[in-house]
């Protein structure tokens, strides 16, 4: 992979409000039933790369913690919302995140893929984590809001993060956020990278 050396150390709350505020605008594919899941296999299997994220309902009592709810997996115009607390992680879902040929690029990772591996144990491959790549271009600005924007000059909204992602619907608002968070990995992969 070749990475660019021409962003920013870190960027100030002012700057960031001045940035377009950006979302995913693809399809958004809600995959809540097994019958879903070939298709997004089909689009999914032919990707090179994958941007990668999580949701978990988040838990206002100390000690709780919630399984993970939500896992989004986002090509260029496609997105799609895995609904983990409805069918699990399938198998076919696992051998994506184990191919070691599928670049999957997010943030704070780790975390993310215990989660998964709970629900179903499989071999994580092909991951990128977006802060050791920012680390070594001198970034100071870790989270993902912060790396879109000094990487691809947009802003994402967060205003969705701590909603109930085990609604039985998601709101389109909790859809468009959930989608630009794994869109937004994928960009920044891409800005870092010079893809």
């Amino acid at each position: 992979m070749k990475i660019r050396t021409m962003f920013k150390e870190s960027i100030t709350k002012e700057e960031l409000t001045e940035l377009p505020l950006k979302s995913f605008d693809g399809e958004i594919i809600v995959v809540d039933t097994i019958y879903k899941i070939d298709d997004a296999i089909k689009s999914l299997s032919k990707a090179k790369v994958i941007g990668f994220d999580t949701e978990t309902k988040p838990s206002f009592k100390k000690g709780v913690i919630n399984e993970v709810a939500l896992l989004q997996l986002s090509v260029k115009d496609k997105a799609f919302l895995f609904r983990i607390n409805r069918i699990g992680l399938p198998k076919a879902v696992c051998e994506i995140l184990a191919n070691p040929e599928i670049v999957k690029p997010g943030v704070a990772i780790n975390d993310d893929i215990k989660s998964l591996k709970k629900v179903q144990p499989f071999n994580a491959k092909g991951f990128v984590e977006l802060q050791d790549n920012a680390k070594s271009l001198g970034i100071n600005n870790f989270s993902l809001k912060k790396l879109a924007a000094i990487t691809c000059g947009f802003r994402i909204s967060k205003g969705q993060q701590l909603s109930n992602w085990e609604a039985d619907v998601l709101t389109e608002a909790q859809k468009r956020y959930a989608a630009t968070d794994a869109w937004a990995a994928l960009e920044i992969y891409n800005n870092i990278s010079g893809n």
